[in-house]
């Protein structure tokens, strides 16, 4: 069997981390925030189980265009996010299907494929409660750098 290579981490401009398998860029960190996948790799590998959510027909045009996600284009019919409620703090409080901070690959109603990688803003309770801002920060979407990037040399 041949070996895999190993990881490689990369520096770029001084906000962003690139980590790449031999040449090939599979995550990237922006900042401080989590380690996100590259699209490449989420669509490579999907049984890879990603925290995921999906976004409705009418912000697809947007994210494709960098946008970030409005809390609308996540809670209206067509779009999904893990339920809120389902486990309890120590305090015996709800705890949020998916809280602020968090990694998450972006999907479209109807659409096979992810189309961005972005970090929550709102947790999904703040999401379905405000229902209005930015609730996802799109990170990397289809079309963009990141995305035209095939090697790094």
């Amino acid at each position: 069997l041949p070996k895999k290579p190993p990881l490689v981490q990369y520096k770029v401009g001084s906000h962003l981390m690139l980590y790449c398998r031999g040449n090939e860029p599979v995550f990237f960190q922006a900042r401080d925030g989590p380690v996100l996948p590259t699209l490449k790799f989420v669509h490579r590998y999907p049984s890879v189980d990603f925290t995921r959510v999906t976004v409705d027909k009418g912000a697809i045009p947007y994210v494709l265009g960098g946008a970030h996600i409005m809390c609308p284009g996540l809670t209206n019919p067509g779009s999904v996010m893990p339920e809120d409620g389902l486990e309890q703090d120590a305090q015996g409080f709800d705890k949020p299907g998916l809280e602020a901070g968090r990694g998450v690959v972006i999907y479209a109603e109807g659409k096979e494929m992810a189309l961005a990688v972005g970090v929550m803003k709102l947790s999904s309770t703040e999401i379905r409660e405000k229902n209005k801002g930015v609730g996802i920060e799109v990170a990397h979407y289809l079309g963009d750098g990141l995305w035209q990037t095939n090697e790094i040399q």
